[in-house]
């Protein structure tokens, strides 16, 4: 019974496994029960009794990817006071994860709407939290915290990194600076009254 077992957990893996290839190659709207169950050397059955729905496979199949990934940590962040400091520290740690996960982050970003309904809004509101995060320590009128929001929401998509590093070849570090500096410029930080 226990090498059944095996079998069982080993088969399962090479459905994840080829699920991932998969979605990092032609992407989770390409990716077929078929393709998954050739790629895995299985049945569609086998496959469908391993995994009832596309929900529980796209959850299988992102765990397994995140797993393999140092994620971007903005519980770190928010260590930093200072808000050009914390900024910078936000983007270069989102833009290092960016870079090491292109391939997969470029096809899920670009099926997005094909994704389950749970895992879309899981990556709306991770973008949520990480604009929060960067934009906590700032001040300012009520114009310049909804504009500042703004630029830092472009500052951390994957769409802005990609244009800035994979497109136009910037390095990660001078697109931190590019986008610090525009966020800067057009929202300063409000200084502090000398003491009277």
């Amino acid at each position: 019974m226990r090498r059944r077992a095996e079998q069982v957990d080993q088969t399962r893996q090479r459905i994840v496994e080829a699920t991932v290839e998969l979605h990092g190659s032609v992407g989770p709207a390409a990716t077929t029960i078929a393709a998954i169950a050739q790629a895995a050397g299985v049945t569609r059955l086998t496959v469908y009794r391993h995994f009832p729905d596309e929900a529980a496979l796209f959850g299988a199949c992102s765990a397994h990817w995140i797993s393999q990934q140092q994620l971007p940590d903005p519980a770190a962040w928010s260590g930093i006071g200072d808000p050009a400091a914390r900024l910078r520290a936000g983007l270069a740690d989102l833009y290092r994860f960016y870079r090491a996960g292109a391939g997969m982050l470029t096809c899920l970003y670009r099926d997005l709407a094909a994704l389950p309904e749970v895992y879309q809004q899981a990556l709306l509101d991770q973008d949520t939290l990480f604009c929060d995060v960067l934009a906590a320590p700032f001040g300012g009128t009520s114009n310049q915290h909804r504009r500042r929001r703004a630029l830092i929401g472009h500052a951390i998509s994957f769409w802005t990194w990609r244009s800035l590093c994979l497109d136009h070849s910037l390095t990660d570090t001078d697109a931190v600076d590019a986008m610090t500096g525009m966020i800067l410029a057009a929202t300063p930080v409000p200084q502090a009254q000398p003491a009277q």
